[in-house]
This record gives structure tokens, sequence and C-alpha cells, in this order.
């Protein structure tokens, strides 16, 4: 893979999970990359290692085996401070929960990803809450909110401080079609920008969006 090119990579990642004397193997060397402007869906069936692989792609988790690079810069085996560092600066993260902090209000939620970013921007705010239609929320405290607008509280968050690469799971997942077309709008126009975004999904129409569609299963990529 092209490093120069390349905003995010991941090389030849293995992730074991061990729960007494069971193993499961959720990733066996997979490989792949993410250039500036393009948008990656990852697909495959549940179980198949798609939330694993954005976890360590994030930094989140740390890989057994092989290492993930952001803008040329290892991310593994980094101090978390390290890493949370990058990541706050560099990488958008929406997971399938746990993106909110729930005493905050979902605009403080977003105010305190500028900040970590050290990119603050009080009038972003409303323009993140517009582009994924949820204005009328902005003061709602997270057990206030829908599944599918806690979504785009979440991704709201992960755009907070307009970060080059954004990785997202399921960012489609709970909201009707009339939603979703809204938010693959969204990130098409990010990629227009140069923006480069990776989604884990079961989505066909945000498949059907993607620059490559990546086909996970049984943790590897298929075809390789």
């Amino acid at each position: 893979m092209d490093k120069v090119t390349n905003v995010l990579a991941g090389f030849d990642l293995y992730r074991f999970y061990h729960a007494g004397e069971d193993e499961t193997l959720a990733l066996r060397g997979v490989s792949i990359s993410l250039a500036a402007g393009e948008l990656v869906a990852v697909m495959g069936p549940s179980g198949s290692g798609k939330s694993t692989l954005l976890a360590c792609l994030a930094g989140l988790d740390e890989p057994d085996g092989g290492h993930v690079e952001i803008l040329g810069r290892r991310l593994t085996r980094r101090p978390e401070a390290e890493r949370a560092k990058l990541r706050a600066a560099q990488i958008g993260v929406l997971l399938q929960s746990g993106n909110l902090f729930d005493h905050l209000s979902v605009e403080d939620n977003i105010r305190v990803q500028m900040r970590l970013a050290n990119k603050y921007d009080e009038g972003r705010i409303s323009e993140l809450l517009d582009l994924v239609g949820i204005t009328s929320r902005r003061r709602a405290r997270p057990a206030q909110l829908s599944g599918g607008e806690a979504t785009r509280a979440g991704l709201a968050v992960a755009l907070a401080a307009d970060p080059p690469v954004l990785l997202a799971d399921e960012p489609t997942g709970e909201v009707d079609a009339e939603t979703e077309a809204r938010l693959l709008e969204l990130l098409t126009a990010r990629g227009r920008s140069g923006a480069a975004t990776l989604v884990a999904t079961h989505s066909a129409a945000l498949a059907g969006q993607a620059s490559r569609v990546v086909q996970l299963r049984d943790g590897r990529v298929e075809g390789e």
C-alpha cells in the first residue's frame, strides 16, 4: 500500500479474544487503506470483524499483530495518551453506542470534542446540527434522544473538529430512508472536499455510494 497517498492504513491486522479456553479470531491478517476523498464501505455478516477492525483503525483497541498508520504516523503500540491526541486531531469516530456523555446536552458534547482537538468554533455547532437534521434537539440529553437521533448526534460529535478521517460503525442503522439519504449526502460531500470516510455497514444504499466496498468474512477480506 502507498503510505504517501493513504491517509489511513492498517497492515496485516490480527485480533484475538479469549474467554476461558475459548479463542475468537476476530481479525486474521486484514490489510486495508483509505485515501483522501474516498468513501469506503466495509460489509459482511454480523461477527465478521467489522467493529473490531474500526476499533483497531481508530486506536481504541490494539491489534495483536500488524499496525495502523494515520497520515504516515504510527498509531499502534503508542501510549494511550499519544493515541488519544492523534485521534482527537485526525480521526472522527462514530461507534454503535457510547458516543455521547450522558450528563451533557448534544451541543455540549460537540463542544467537548472541539476543545479536545483544539478546534473550537461555536458557529460550527449549529451548522453540524443542521447537517445531521437534529437542530431542535441541541439542548437534549442523550437519554431524551431516540436511537436514530443519538446516532446523528454522535455523528455530529465525530465531525466536530472537521477531521481528515471519519470511521463510522453503522451510521445509518437506526434512521429512516429520508434521513439515510441526508446522511449519505453529508458523507459524499466530505469526499468531494477531500476528507476520507470508512464505514462499517449493512446498508445497500450506503454501499452504492461508496468508492469501494470491502467484504469481510470470518475476520478476513474476501478475495485475498
